[in-house]
C-alpha cells in the first residue's frame, strides 16, 4: 500500500465554525481519515508549526485554510502553509471574502486599538497601555503578532487555488471537495467548488415569488416584522441577498426563517455582491408608490454592514483601501 496523501487543516483569523463543520462530516471523517495523512490540525490535534516547516516544498497534497489575515502571525503561516501545500483550498467566507471580521477595515486600525484597550465600557487601563509587538519582561522579550492595518481574504497574501465558501461551509462540500482532490477530479485552478446558481433558484420560497417582483416599500429587516415562513422575503418587502449570493449552502437560513445574509458570495461572474444586489435592489424598487427613494434607501439603516457583511475585503470599496501587509507596531 503507497502512502497516503498528506493534508495540512488550519485556522487563520477564524472562529472555530470552519473546523466544526469538518467534525460533523461525523463517521464520514473516519473515511477521511482512512484515506489520507493529516499532518496539521492545531484545533484538533497537538502538532506544532514546526511540524509544517520540516517539510519540503509541496510534500503535502491539499491545505485546507480557514480564516482572514489580519496579524503578522496569519501572514506567515499562510506563506508556510501555501509552499508546503500543492494545492490550497479556502475553506468558509473568512478565507474567501474576508468574513464579518472584514467590515473592521470600515475602521483605522487606531481606532480599533482605542476602542479595545482604552475605552470600552468595563475597560480598567489607567496607565494606557496597548499591546507591543515586543515588550521587556523581567528581562526577557515577549513577541506578539504585528496588528495589520486592514483584515485580507486568502488570496489577497498567496495564491489559491480553490475556494469552498460558508459560514460555515456545509460539510458535504467539504467531503466532495477532498475527494475531488484526492481523485483528481478538479475544475479549472481558481473555480469554487459548489454550484454555479443564485440562491434565488434553489430557494424553497421561490414559488411564491411573484412573477412581477416590486418592493412599495418601506424596505424592513427581519427583526422588525413577523415574516411569513412560505412567501419570498423579498415579496414581504425584507431585505434578502438570495439574488446576488451563489448557492450550495443547503438555503439553511432561509429554512429558519431568515433571509439570506450573503455567506456564500458572489454568483459567477459578479465580483462585488453588494453593488449587484444594490443594482438588482433599484429595480424593485417601485418609485412613486414607494416614495423618495433616499427614504426608502435610509431604512435599511446599515446598508454597508448588511450588503458586504462577508465581502468588505474583495469588494470595490474594499479594494480602494488595499495595501500590502506591513508588520507595523504595534
Amino acid at each position: 500500500m503507497g502512502e497516503k496523501p498528506k493534508v495540512a487543516i488550519c485556522w487563520l483569523g477564524a472562529c472555530g465554525g470552519c473546523d466544526e463543520a469538518i467534525v460533523d462530516l461525523n463517521e464520514g471523517l473516519l473515511d477521511v481519515a482512512e484515506a489520507v495523512s493529516i499532518e496539521l490540525w492545531p484545533v484538533a490535534m497537538d502538532f506544532k508549526y514546526d511540524h509544517l516547516a520540516a517539510f519540503g516544498k509541496d510534500d503535502i497534497a491539499v491545505g485546507l485554510v480557514s480564516g482572514h489575515v489580519r496579524n503578522s502571525e496569519h501572514e506567515e503561516v499562510a506563506h508556510l502553509l501555501r509552499d508546503r501545500c500543492r494545492i490550497v483550498i479556502a475553506l468558509g467566507t473568512c478565507a474567501c471574502f474576508g468574513g464579518t471580521p472584514g467590515l473592521a477595515n470600515l475602521f483605522p486600525r487606531e481606532e480599533i486599538l482605542d476602542a479595545v484597550y482604552l475605552k470600552s465600557p468595563g475597560v480598567v487601563n489607567p496607565d494606557g497601555r496597548i499591546p507591543q509587538v515586543e515588550t521587556l519582561w523581567e528581562g526577557e522579550i515577549l513577541h506578539l503578532p504585528a496588528f495589520f492595518d486592514h483584515v485580507y481574504a486568502l488570496n489577497q497574501v498567496v495564491d489559491v487555488d480553490f475556494y469552498i465558501p460558508g459560514c460555515p461551509p456545509p460539510s458535504e462540500l467539504i467531503r466532495n471537495g477532498v475527494r475531488a482532490v484526492l481523485t483528481d477530479d478538479l475544475p479549472p485552478k481558481g473555480s469554487t467548488l459548489a454550484p454555479r446558481k443564485a440562491l434565488c433558484e434553489t430557494c424553497p420560497r421561490n414559488k411564491t415569488k411573484p412573477m412581477r417582483l416590486e418592493i412599495h416599500g418601506p424596505i424592513r429587516r427581519i427583526h422588525e416584522v413577523e415574516a411569513d415562513p412560505e412567501i419570498c422575503f423579498l415579496a414581504e418587502g425584507i431585505l434578502c441577498m438570495g439574488p446576488a449570493t451563489r448557492t450550495g449552502c443547503g438555503e439553511t437560513c432561509i429554512r429558519t426563517n431568515t433571509p439570506c445574509r450573503g455567506c456564500f458570495g458572489p454568483v459567477p461572474g459578479v465580483a462585488d455582491p453588494g453593488s449587484r444586489f444594490i443594482s438588482s435592489l433599484a429595480a424593485l424598487l417601485k418609485v412613486g408608490t414607494a416614495g423618495d427613494p433616499d427614504t426608502v434607501m435610509a431604512s435599511i439603516g446599515d446598508p454597508v454592514g448588511y450588503l458586504y457583511r462577508f465581502t468588505h475585503p474583495i469588494s470595490t470599496l474594499g479594494v480602494r483601501r488595499l495595501s500590502k501587509p506591513t508588520k507595523e507596531i504595534p
